[in-house]
């Protein structure tokens, strides 16, 4: 296994739409090596997920994973999802606001609305298929990472810019954490 490049934000990759990947090829050991690379990636990056664009990869595979965080204390746990070829449908109209972050928008957070409940259809590293519902921060990462396959970044969803913060600010002054003094 190895750890990836992240494209970051600029790099035009990050703005391409993913290919689908033939479910016959899913099991093959390209797509299998590139599952465990982005599973080791987005690990070492404490990422909460990962599109195969970030990792300069133009298929439709995202890693969604969060067990015991840094970069989102407070996030419930999510088991590692392996997604292929996702297909997201909003089960509900609602929307709430909400951080996001990005590992191609190192230290950076915005508030971005997106769908509090979702249906994810797709297939597994097995190639199987995949139906379920996800709801709250599950949705949301579902949604980024989906986006990402789309050729969309969080800051495309933002609908208010100044939320944009870099992480000390944000969490010294969203979050009303102060710091420490000297």
């Amino acid at each position: 296994m190895a750890i990836l490049k992240i494209a970051r934000l600029g790099h035009p990759i990050l703005r391409r739409r993913a290919e689908p990947i033939p479910v016959a090829e899913i099991r093959s050991s390209e797509v299998q090596r590139l599952i465990d690379d982005m599973i080791e990636t987005m690990r070492e990056y404490d990422g909460a997920g990962l599109a195969a664009n970030q990792v300069h990869t133009l298929t439709q595979v995202a890693v969604i994973e969060v067990l015991e965080n840094p970069r989102y204390p407070e996030a419930p746990v999510v088991p590692l999802t392996v997604v292929i070829n996702p297909v997201v449908t909003a089960l509900a109209e609602e929307m709430e606001d909400g951080w996001e972050g990005c590992l191609s928008v190192p230290d950076m957070r915005g508030m971005v609305p997106r769908h509090t409940a979702v249906r994810l259809e797709c297939h597994d590293r097995d190639g199987l298929p995949v139906s379920l519902v996800a709801k709250d921060f599950f949705a949301r990462v579902i949604q980024h990472e989906t986006d990402h396959l789309n050729g969309i970044v969080y800051l495309d969803r933002m609908r208010d810019l100044s939320t944009l913060a870099h992480i000390a600010e944000w969490q010294r002054y969203a979050l009303g954490v102060r710091e420490q003094a000297d």
